[in-house]
């Protein structure tokens, strides 16, 4: 029996309950896509993702999983990308739907909640019939988390359970062995689930075909799962995918414990430990009928035995053994399995030239068969050969190995070749003819070689049959150059990237591009002017990047270029880095634009007020230019789907918006540093729940963070948020959570009061230039190892004891505690962090020794504890054991004893500061071996280490500050500026005897102080081999002789003192050392000459003109004469005093 309703003059079968069950759900969604904009209508029947059964009208099915597609090239520029997903919560009211069979919620976003209870409560009697009867239940793809619930093993119908792509956690539920009726089921890949009780339950799911069990920490503590397994009947599917499978786990199985059926077809075994070749064996004897094995990223390596190729592997056509370490000679093995189709042996370390790689792979039967082959990053080398002899092969991967040299002429391409891509090589020259001689060929990708020639000719090679098919031509990253051609040949092409070539010119005004074009990427050549008309002509263009080029035409005309029908189709627009300025036009005409890059352009003037950007758009750049005006609510009113927006660093732009504004959107990337936000925190982030990269950062905010910002951050996860170098001022609120950050930088604001523990859970945690007081206690709260990297809290009002925790931040590279009001010593526990490269703890109250421990982190490149009060002697294993440290920096201590000799074994040191201590005893002569001070240092930007958590692997990159006095004061030196500076800086300490010679070896020195000592001797007389030498101060010593003339030679120096020594003798004429003020001469024992006023005595002014006086006679005059004054001086003395002597003794 039926139930319609008639409404208007259309029948409604929807039953009203269920419609209003829907309607409840809708309302807990966030649905920036617009997939459920068909429920509007009073039929639920009709709408988008619902059937109904014909007979009852019940919802049977409810679909609305979602859609992700990224089309990456190896340069990880996204081609295309098509999204649907829907967001928010799964709301209870779906247990309504009591005769649903199929529920699929797949590749959405419901992230950070559990997988809902309801869907199999049996806590009410009328949701048994809900639960018995639904049959397909996808929940994969959605970040959920928690425990697999057990109430799913009261849905004994079902026949369909994917739960993958989640983080849930604990034993997977044995109540899943209810489910007789299963077919299907998907569980792990993500988070740490176990199986427990041995998979006894596994055994009892006899309809089961497909099974995969994907990152279950404890299988290879069992075998009783897998006889389990093995007993399925109708198994046709089994994935056991990263679950540390080993040898071992294989040898200690029995094979009368397993008969797998033979219905079995397909095997993963990937990403588990396996070594030996056994596995082959191992397979081969249970699973005999296998058309497909997946075996990539484990271990394997070595031949093996012809016998597993030609007996029993006989139905075998899908074979992938990438990421291994076979080797060369290895694939003789594989080739004798006449079945085989596909071969996917990337990855691997061959080893070997391609020629002999092709004799190997053309050995035995397979070559007939064969019709993929996959090499790619296998460290092939050697030249392009002819593979003519594979006559199935219809795709061919080369990428990412060492083939070099030209590409032979006669280079024969197997005839049925669809796909050849050799990209990441070293091939030189042109493109063959024959190439465009292969008649089946439909994507060519040599980019990021070593090609060079002109485009045109490039077309013209491959102007043969190929240009019928060819659909994808990706030549970016080589060094073709030459004008931008006529394409209109290539009838059929849908992709073309010549990005990061060497094209130049204007692209001309007739320019013809093939009708079916969808992707075009020009970008990074030096193409100028603009964009033509015939572009905007492209009814299939999706994606156009000109980016990075010097494109100079304003925006307005070329979006008006662009208006054409490709304004409908264009979803992507990469202008960035070019020199395109006017104003910003109304870009909503473009109804599918989806991403719209024009960062680091010149665009400029007021921001309009009347125009709106496409609804479509997901991703809007503009950082780097010079908009003005003010943005307000109107802007972005119609832009639901927005998810990344970024207008940085445009400083005259306002983002004013009406107090209570709710945003359409839902962001990911909020990137507004160097905005007006301010003064007020920005009340509208409240609305945004789903960002995981905020950056407000000098954005004139002169507030108190309110607490709904604190807690909504204590709820997410791997945020990366930047506040910094706002006034920002406050006490951060506690939270009990201890979610993991990417990074959080505060920095640079007015917080104040105690440091909350929750905030220690980031990779990176900047709180410098703040005002946060109280201990540093709260780094040891828990004992759980921490994901921390880098760590600056530098420039607070922290005090107390340094904790002696640090065995916990094992993975810590940097570690700024610098200008606090710590005391004590410095921890032992520090030598735990051997991943440390940066230690800074300059300006605090810290006493006792340089602790031990620390020559265990051998990776430090800067260490800085200048300004304590540390005692003892500079330890020997500072040099010895340090050897990669760049900067070191002990000003200002108590130190004392002498230099150890080892402290030349730093041969990457750039700038050596001891000053201020009470060392002593001589400068060691084996400086010379600071070859960093010798040699250029070749350009660079910053430094990095290596992160690596669940959520990113990857590098990451800090830069390095260091003070030194420099003209008088203490200066910070940043970046590129430290990059150049070398500076050795020994003042103040009581070093004697010579100033080594070796000095003169270090020709790339910057800065050199080595005044207030008790150095004695000459200055070294080729010091002027120092030529890049700018600061140099020998002040306050007992130094003799004279200055070297080669001191002439330094022409930047900029600051020189030699005052207070016991140099004698002229000044040495020169430009450069005249310019100085005589206070750098002062207080020596006899200098002369310019700057000082005391003259040489040879040089006598005379304002009237005199003849020209020899240098001889003008000494021997100066001789007599001082001889004849003594003489007459020790005469009339001796007379007066003869007198004086003779008068007294008469009285």
């Amino acid at each position: 029996m039926t139930n319609s309703v008639v409404y208007g003059e259309e029948e409604v079968r929807c039953i009203e309950r269920e419609r209003e069950a829907l309607l409840r759900f809708k309302a807990s969604i966030v649905d920036r896509y617009a997939m459920l904009s068909s429920w509007t209508t009073p039929d639920c029947c009709q709408w988008e993702g619902i059937r109904c059964s014909n007979l009852t009208n019940h919802i049977l099915m409810l679909d609305l999983h979602g859609e992700f597609h990224y089309e990456i090239t190896f340069n990880f520029y996204i081609e295309f990308m098509s999204k649907r997903f829907i967001s928010g919560e799964i709301h209870k009211s779906l247990m309504e739907l009591r005769q649903l069979e199929y529920l699929n919620l797949s590749s959405n976003y419901f992230r950070d909640i559990n997988i809902p209870e309801f869907l199999g409560s049996l806590s009410n009697l009328r949701y048994l019939i809900f639960h018995h009867v639904l049959q397909h239940l996808d929940l994969s793809g959605n970040d959920l988390e928690g425990n697999i619930p057990i109430q799913l093993g009261n849905l004994t119908q079902l026949q369909h359970l994917a739960l993958n792509g989640n983080d849930l956690e604990g034993n997977i539920p044995s109540q899943l062995g209810n489910l007789s009726n299963l077919q299907e089921l998907y569980i792990g890949n993500g988070g740490s689930l176990k199986i427990d009780d041995g998979g006894q339950w596994l055994s009892n799911l006899i309809s089961l075909t497909h099974l995969y069990l994907s990152s279950i920490s404890n299988l290879y503590r069992s075998h009783t799962w897998l006889q389990m397994i093995a007993k399925l009947p109708k198994l046709r599917e089994l994935s056991l995918r990263n679950c540390s499978l080993s040898d071992h786990f294989l040898l200690s199985s029995r094979p009368s414990e397993f008969n797998f059926s033979t219905s079995l077809s397909v095997l993963d075994l990937s990403e588990n430990t396996f070594m030996s070749p056994m596995i082959f064996q191992w397979v081969s004897n249970f699973t005999p009928n296998l058309v497909e094995l997946q075996l990539y990223s484990n271990l394997l390596e070595g031949s093996i035995s012809n016998h597993f190729g030609l007996v029993i592997m006989n139905s075998l056509q899908h074979l992938y053994l990438d990421h291994n370490l076979f080797k060369g000679g290895d694939l003789k093995s594989f080739m004798n399995i006449c079945t085989l189709q596909s071969l996917d042996m990337g990855g691997n370390s061959f080893n070997q030239d391609l020629p002999s790689i092709l004799h190997n792979l053309s050995t035995a039967c397979a070559r007939y068969s064969l019709q993929e082959l996959d090499l790619r990053f296998s460290q092939i080398n050697g030249s392009l050969s002819d593979f003519s002899i594979f006559t199935s092969l219809k795709i061919l991967h080369l990428a990412g190995n060492h083939l070099t040299g030209k590409i032979p002429e006669g280079c024969i391409l197997p005839s049925r070749l669809e796909s050849l891509s050799i990209e990441f090589n070293f091939l030189e020259g042109r493109i063959p003819k024959l190439f465009g001689n292969t008649c089946t060929l439909r994507s060519l990708d040599m980019s990021d070689n070593m090609l060079s020639g002109e485009f045109s000719m490039i077309i013209q090679h491959l102007s043969g049959c190929a240009k019928n098919l060819l659909q994808h031509l990706k030549l970016g990253g080589n060094n073709i150059n030459g004008t931008f051609p006529n394409l209109s040949r290539f009838s059929t092409l849908k992709i073309l990237d010549l990005s990061e070539n060497q094209l130049s010119g204007k692209i001309p005004e007739g320019s013809k591009l093939p009708s079916q074009l969808e992707s075009l990427s020009i970008g990074s050549n030096t193409l100028e002017g603009g964009i033509p008309k015939s572009f905007g002509n492209l009814c299939s263009l999706r994606l156009l990047d000109i980016s990075n080029n010097s494109l100079s035409e304003e925006f307005p005309l070329i979006a008006h270029h662009l208006f054409g029908c490709a304004r409908n189709s264009l979803e992507i627009l990469y202008l960035s880095m070019n020199k395109i300025n006017g104003t910003l036009p109304d870009l909503s005409i473009f109804s599918s634009l989806q991403s719209l890059n024009l960062n680091g352009n010149k665009l400029n003037g007021e921001f309009p007020n009347n125009i709106q950007f496409p609804h479509q758009l997901e991703a809007l750049y503009m950082q780097s230019n010079s908009l003005k005006g003010v943005l307000t609510d109107y802007h972005f009113a119609n832009m639901s789907k927005l998810l990344s927006l970024d207008l940085s660093d445009n400083s005259l732009l306002a983002l004013t918006f009406t107090q209570n504004w709710v945003p359409p959107f839902q962001l990911r990337g909020v990137i507004l540093r160097s905005c007006i936000l301010g003064p007020t925190f920005p009340n509208w982030l409240q609305t945004q729940n789903e960002f995981k990269d905020l950056d407000i950062s000098n954005a004139k905010i002169l507030d108190k963070v309110p607490k709904w910002f604190w807690t909504k951050l204590a709820l997410q996860k791997w945020v990366s948020m930047n506040i910094s170098c706002n006034g920002l001022y406050g006490i951060i609120p506690y939270f009990p959570t201890k979610n993991p950050y990417s990074s959080l930088i505060l920095g640079s604001n007015q917080f104040e009061g105690p440091i909350p523990p929750f905030l220690r859970s980031s990779t990176l945690l900047d709180l410098s230039k703040n005002k946060f007081s109280g201990s540093l206690s709260f780094l040891c709260v828990g004992n759980s190892v921490e994901i921390l990297y880098q760590l600056d809290l530098s420039n607070n009002k922290l005090s107390g004891k340094i904790p002696d925790c640090w065995s916990h931040f094992k993975s810590l590279a940097y570690l700024d505690l610098s200008q606090n009001q710590l005391s004590g010593k410095i921890p032992s526990s520090m030598g735990f962090l051997i991943e440390l490269q940066a230690l800074l703890l300059r300006n605090n109250n810290l006493t006792d020794d340089i602790p031990f421990s620390l020559m265990s982190c051998t990776k430090l490149v800067m260490i800085d504890i200048a300004e304590n009060n540390l005692s003892g002697s500079i330890p020997i294993w500072v040099g010895s054991k340090l050897g990669n440290l760049q900067y070191l920096s002990l000003r200002m201590n108590h130190l004392h004893g002498s230099l150890p000799l080892q402290i030349c074994y730093l041969r990457n040191i750039q700038l050596l500061d001891l000053s201020l201590n009470n060392l002593s005893g001589r400068i060691p002569k084996c400086i010379k071996k600071f070859t960093s001070m010798a040699e250029k240092t070749s350009s660079r930007e910053g430094h990095w280490y290596r992160v690596e958590t669940i959520h990113f692997y990857g590098y990451q990159w800090y830069n390095l500050n260091a003070f030194l006095m420099w003209k008088g004061s203490q200066q910070i030196f940043k970046n590129n500026g430290l990059l150049l500076l070398k500076s050795i800086d020994l003042s103040s300490n009581y070093f004697s005897e010579e100033i080594p010679e070796e000095f003169e070896i270090l020709f790339e020195l910057v800065s050199l102080n080595l005044s207030r000592n008790n150095l004695i001797g000459k200055i070294p007389s080729n010091i002027g081999k120092l030529t890049s030498l700018e600061f140099l101060d020998i002040s306050r010593n007992q130094l003799v002789g004279s200055i070297p003339a080669s001191l002439t030679q330094i022409d930047r120096l900029s600051v020189l003192d030699l005052s207070h020594n016991h140099l004698v003798g002229k000044i040495p004429e020169g430009t450069q050392l005249q310019s100085f003020s005589a206070s750098s001469y002062e207080d020596n024992l006899n200098l002369c000459g310019p700057p000082l006023d005391k003259l040489c005595i040879y040089e006598v002014p005379s304002k009237e003109p005199r003849d020209e006086i020899h240098e001889d006679d003008y000494s021997f005059f100066n001789r007599e004469f001082y001889i004849s004054m003594s003489l007459g001086f020790i005469i009339s003395f001796w007379i007066v005093f003869g007198l004086i002597l003779f008068r007294s003794s008469g009285s």
